[in-house]
């Protein structure tokens, strides 16, 4: 197997000595962006940025993987050193391609004198385990039993189409299989919003990243990227988009409470990739779109 480097998280940009809000919304600003046209192109990562289809994922990858390394564990490591080694690399590499966790996996195994499985073997496995766990919430939006706004970050469908409404390109890109980021978008009636702009991870992780998604959208436009409007709750869309010189706003998603608020450990980490904007949901994408669709800018101190 080919193994092709993707970026690894690191902390980018220091964090601000004081943000700041639109005034009674939950938008913070982070890097005030000063925007001299509006955004024409906005890319949506997929799970946890508009699905909540996979919420609780981590539950399912972070067990099975302890399962894999238990027999090689060396005399000083407990089942509770390895959940927790685990558990950091895992979220070390989330907003990578799931395939990256595996092949850690597999090195993990290497170093304690195990012979890994392929990384695509483990892969497959940890997808079984994660689609037993989210088959019925896919099969209820199937059916029709569950509404897709259960199974969406709230404010997702309001959001896109007050971007349909501007004129905007939009465009999806996940880590996860490409076959199923398309079925769920379907199921979550996303497709409409991005028709033939929807990514996935593919077999040959090498030939599929965010940033080649961003390069095929600035190229094939004929734009640079201050064009570029990134919307995302993991940092290797926040990063290759502040690379390529967007708009970047961080989905501090709380997925399984959507309590309103952001989550803790997103907010922290996408502001160390870049993020421009922070926001827990799109409960206030309509302020949102007002603010950057009038050129951005400071707004106050003041808190939500």
């Amino acid at each position: 197997m080919r193994i092709v480097a993707e970026r690894d998280y690191s902390r980018a940009w220091p964090m601000p000595a004081r943000t700041s809000f639109i005034p009674g919304t939950s938008i913070e600003l982070v890097r005030p962006p000063s925007l001299s046209e509006a955004p024409r192109h906005v890319l949506f990562d997929f799970d946890g940025t508009l699905s909540l289809i996979r919420e609780g994922w981590m539950e399912i990858m972070v067990p099975m993987m302890v399962r894999t390394l238990a027999p090689f564990a060396r005399a000083d490591e407990s089942e509770e050193s390895l959940r927790a080694l685990v558990g950091n690399f895992v979220a070390e590499l989330t907003g990578k391609q799931t395939v990256y966790q595996m092949i850690r996996l597999a090195r993990e195994v290497e170093a304690r004198g195990g012979k890994a499985a392929d990384p695509l073997d483990y892969k497959a496995e940890y997808h079984e385990l994660l689609m037993a766990r989210i088959a019925s919430r896919r099969e209820g939006l199937a059916a029709g039993s569950v509404a897709p706004a259960s199974m969406l970050v709230p404010g997702s469908l309001e959001l896109l189409a007050l971007l349909q409404g501007r004129g905007v390109a939009i465009y999806i890109a996940s880590g996860t299989d490409e076959k199923y980021v398309l079925e769920e978008a379907r199921l979550l009636g996303l497709d409409g919003y991005a028709p033939g702009a929807i990514y996935g991870a593919r077999a040959d992780h090498a030939n599929f990243s965010k940033e080649l998604v961003i390069r095929r959208i600035l190229g094939e436009n004929r734009v640079e990227g201050a064009s570029l409007l990134a919307f995302g709750d993991g940092y290797v869309e926040i990063a290759d988009c502040k690379a390529a010189g967007g708009t970047a706003v961080a989905v501090a998603s709380d997925e399984a409470g959507r309590s309103g608020k952001p989550d803790a450990w997103k907010r922290e980490r996408l502001i160390g990739a870049g993020a421009d904007i922070v926001i827990p949901d799109y409960a206030c994408g309509r302020a949102l779109v007002d603010y950057l669709w009038s050129g951005g800018g400071g707004i106050g101190p003041a808190g939500p």
